[in-house]
């Protein structure tokens, strides 16, 4: 959707506005949902007419907290749709206890019609713990992505901005909300008013489902080395079954020595330090997010023994990982 491309397709002749439902999860991510709702408003200012209508709602009916503490009042609670809906969930922190069981039988019901279901951020694992993205592409906040895989094998989960797949949309979060609106503004009203939306938003570089949603590993970590580049990409890909180092060198065309300098060169670790950070993480992040025994944390992570990943973890973290899941346990609401 470049500046310079014409629209692609006429506005569609039609006097009914496309209408969105929001749900809004508890700890929703306030900037996702703001984005996509702004991009609405936009669009209804820039076509001069009501092509776009929007309600808020939510499981209480009443009121939602986001992640950043402010309230919001909602217009009602989980209602029948009309059959031309839009349904989008906004999601953020702790989405695995805001998936209730009341959200995720009316969301199968209402699916069932033949709506057209989205999520924004972490919302892609409530559409695919009621089933709507089996077999499907998706994608979620990168923070998410470890532990949504291994929950949802059946989901086709990618690393892009956001993505379509019929009538289902998901995003990573952040901005991305900003990208699949305007995508869906393109498709009902032409890229020349998705662009002038996103003039609106001062929003230049407009993303598609091919972005990725992370920074690269160069970004990343500050260091443009093309083959230090190649090696950490090498790690993050291979975190189940760890990759020796002298294989990690070999495979970049190094001595396992110069791989060891460049790492305390650029990094300040060796490449032991640092596969073994990269694996943590990950251990850290499904512990978090997933009901995973510690036991198959640690085989996920290519730890061959709990008593070493116990022992890796605590030496990180200063704590253990059977604390660590005690510890997010307690802070999940009853």
């Amino acid at each position: 959707m470049s500046q310079s491309r014409p629209a692609t397709r006429m506005p569609p002749q039609t006097d009914k506005p496309r209408r969105f439902v929001f749900v809004l999860l508890e700890n929703f991510t306030l900037l996702s949902f703001a984005s996509a709702v702004e991009c609405l408003r936009i669009a209804n200012r820039m076509l001069d007419q009501k092509a776009y209508e929007w309600q808020v709602v939510g499981e209480t009916g009443e009121t939602c907290v986001s992640s950043s503490g402010a309230v919001f009042a909602l217009d009602g609670g989980l209602e029948e749709l009309g059959r031309d809906d839009t349904i989008v969930i906004c999601g953020g922190l702790d989405v695995q206890a805001a998936t209730t069981k009341k959200l995720l039988a009316w969301l199968r019901r209402e699916a069932r019609k033949g709506l057209v279901v989205g999520g924004l951020c972490t919302a892609a694992h409530t559409l695919a713990k009621a089933g709507l993205l089996d077999g499907k592409r998706a994608t979620i906040h990168w923070e998410n992505q470890d532990s949504f895989g291994e929950e949802f094998e059946e989901v086709v989960l990618t690393k892009s901005v956001f993505v379509v797949d019929g009538n289902r949309l998901t995003t990573a979060g952040g901005t991305s909300s900003l990208d699949l609106m305007l995508k869906l503004i393109a498709d009902d009203h032409g890229e020349e008013t998705a662009n002038a939306v996103a003039d609106q938003l001062i929003y230049s570089s407009i993303r598609t489902d091919q972005d990725t949603q992370r920074l690269s590993v160069p970004t990343r970590i500050g260091v443009r080395h093309p083959k230090l580049s190649q090696v950490i990409q090498q790690m993050e890909r291979n975190i189940e079954e760890p990759i020796s180092p002298s294989i990690l060198a070999r495979d970049v065309g190094m001595s396992t020595r110069q791989l060891e300098r460049l790492f305390r060169r650029y990094l300040n670790r060796s490449p032991k330090r640092y596969y073994m950070e990269l694996r943590l993480q990950k251990a850290r992040n499904l512990l978090m997010q997933t009901d995973m025994s510690v036991i198959n944390v640690a085989l996920a992570c290519g730890f061959a023994s709990p008593s070493h990943f116990s022992k890796c973890y605590r030496a990180h973290y200063q704590t253990t990982p059977y604390r660590e899941r005690g510890s997010q346990s307690s802070r999940q609401p009853a």
